[in-house]
């Protein structure tokens, strides 16, 4: 044995590895299910443990079994059946229907295996796609997350000796000045990007396969909300070390290369303040809402440093003025007869037209360095101070654009994202929600494009609802905001969809689109067929803040958690809450 070999050479190796693999032995009348065994009652019949427990000189089959029944004991025995299927396909040699069994199994009962599997059953199945896929892309994928999962547990189990806790990161005043094994450079923990390479490119191989991809999804998700292994623990010490507001900035806002028939909104002429400190942004909207939603909203928004809001109130109200006039930073404009007249226009029939006027007419008043438009029920969440993005934001683009996110029906802090925003395609959306899922776009009730805030002085552009238009057509030189999301508390509760649905249908959000079977149509057939019964079991299933909604979310990605906190900031701002302080 050479004094530097850890296991005396390879062909040890490879002894020990083959004496793990031998196949398990049948006794007479043992043998694995048929291929098309039917699943469905094993999904409710309860795993008993073995009367006699199996000894040395029963088959190996039924010693694994008889462990696998210990293991799994009251559980479904399908858990117990997939197990055993695993343990036949890690050696060897299995009998002809075990891959096949253990792939339909994947294929058939993708939801409840995952939602019923602990990740140690998770993991081992992804090894077994990669010894045992239909595809190329199963057996690479089930491969490299074997390696990365496997390796997790050897240098985690290691740490378990240092003192130091899975979560604790270590400090950097302790780093050794050593090169790594294989003359290796170390990572960059504040710049290096070998984490989220590793990370998401195994994220984007999954989508390459239907039949991996809800298991491979879902460990991922698993592990990047883990704080006991070394993604986190990074991620720990890059804070540790201080903020750096350009490097963050970069790291959140992403901008696709320009092509020559983007409409492009030139930012040549303007004047670009990089200074965090000094960046002045404030937002406008049109509100029709009652005082206390609106002095929420506002607190909120100045408590996220906006300079200045821009409040028309749609329903004119003297009393909401007063109030909210009281702090500077808020401009107030009355939108009655004597302000549409003063504008020398008629007032819009439509709630939408009067929007983009006063977000048009704020637009090309604004002495802010940024300017947003978004409604009063919605709420900006950036992923670090919107100073710095905005302060970073590249000098050729002329606006950010936040991704939506829908604020499930009875909650302040839980929040849904469209399956587009969570890395998935459609195919997420009937797991999410069962029923209507593969009917609603993006699985919203609301608008799923988002908001944008856009440099002020650009010429020739009109501040729409949702984007900035350029001559009919959205610019293109705008970054995408990762991480971040404008928040839309669409609903509060079944009574309040129930409430706007008629207006919605007809003149909002949920509007007939042309060419399309959508929302409009799910709402009209469900009204139609089951009344406020079937309202209401959509409701339940798509927009009530629920357990069961929130675990779908989180295995796919698609929860985002972030507290409002707004009955605090109101106080804070104002004083106290309208509702509660004397007329």
């Amino acid at each position: 044995m050479s004094e530097t070999s850890t296991y005396g050479g390879f062909h040890r190796i490879v002894t020990q590895m083959e004496g793990r693999l031998a196949p398990l032995h049948y006794g007479p009348g043992e043998a694995l299910p048929p291929e098309d065994l039917d699943f469905a009652p094993l999904k409710t019949e309860r795993v008993v443990p073995l009367a006699e427990k199996p000894t040395l000189t029963d088959s190996t089959y039924l010693q694994k079994w008889g462990e696998l029944c210990e293991e799994f004991a009251g559980q479904p025995r399908l858990l117990a059946l997939h197990g055993l299927l695993i343990a036949n396909l890690r050696r060897r040699k299995q009998p002809l229907q075990t891959a096949p069994l253990f792939l339909r199994m994947w294929r058939e009962e993708p939801d409840f295996l995952l939602q019923n599997l602990d990740a140690r059953w998770k993991v081992s199945a992804l090894t077994t796609f990669g010894d045992h896929g239909a595809t190329e892309v199963q057996r690479r994928l089930g491969q490299s997350l074997t390696m990365l999962f496997s390796m997790m547990k050897l240098y985690e189990t290691e740490r378990l000796h240092s003192g130091a806790e899975p979560w604790q990161a270590h400090p950097e005043k302790q780093r050794r000045p050593r090169r790594l094994a294989m003359e290796m450079d170390p990572y960059s923990i504040h710049s290096g990007g070998l984490d989220v390479n590793l990370l998401g490119r195994l994220w984007e191989e999954a989508h390459e396969d239907a039949l991996i991809r809800p298991l491979a999804q879902d460990l991922l998700v698993m592990l990047e909300g883990d704080e006991r292994n070394v993604f986190r623990r990074f991620a720990t010490m890059r804070e540790a070390a201080g903020p750096d507001p350009e490097r963050e900035a970069r790291r959140y806002l992403s901008a696709r290369p320009f092509r020559r028939e983007d409409t492009r909104a030139s930012t040549s002429r303007l004047v670009k303040e990089t200074d965090p400190a000094k960046i002045r942004w404030g937002l406008v909207t049109t509100a029709a809402a009652p005082l206390p939603e609106i002095a929420r909203f506002a607190a909120y928004h100045l408590e996220l440093g906006a300079a200045q809001l821009d409040l028309y109130l749609d329903t004119p109200d003297p009393l909401a003025e007063a109030f909210l006039s009281a702090d500077p930073r808020l401009h107030v404009t009355l939108c009655d007869a004597a302000y549409w007249q003063a504008e020398g226009v008629e007032r819009p029939e439509d709630h939408r037209q009067r929007q983009v006027h006063n977000a048009q007419r704020s637009y090309r008043a604004s002495q802010l360095h940024f300017l947003g438009h978004i409604d009063v029920d919605e709420f900006l969440m950036p992923p670090c101070p919107m100073e710095w993005l905005l302060a970073h934001l590249p000098p050729r683009l002329a606006a950010l654009r936040f991704a939506a996110a829908e604020l499930l029906a009875g909650s302040d802090r839980h929040f849904k994202l469209t399956a587009e925003a969570a890395g998935h395609g459609s195919y997420a959306l009937p797991a999410v929600y069962p029923t209507f899922g593969e009917h609603l776009k993006g699985g919203f009730i609301s608008h799923t494009t988002g908001k944008t805030l856009a440099r002020t002085g650009l010429r020739d552009v009109k501040f729409n609802l949702h984007r900035v238009n350029k001559r009919g057509a959205p610019i293109q030189n705008i970054a995408e905001v990762l991480g971040g999301y404008v928040g839309h508390a669409h609903v509060r509760d079944f009574e309040d969809f129930r409430a706007r649905m008629a207006f919605r249908m007809a003149r909002g959000s949920y509007r007939k689109r042309p060419d399309r079977f959508g929302l409009h149509e799910v709402l009209e057939l469900t009204h139609e067929t089951e009344g406020d019964a079937g309202l209401r079991r959509l409701f339940d299933e798509v927009c009530a803040d629920s357990p069961a909604l929130r675990a779908r979310l989180a295995r796919h990605g698609m929860l985002f958690t972030r507290d409002l906190d707004l009955d605090a900031r109101c106080r804070r701002v104002f004083g106290g809450l309208p509702e509660e302080m004397p007329a």
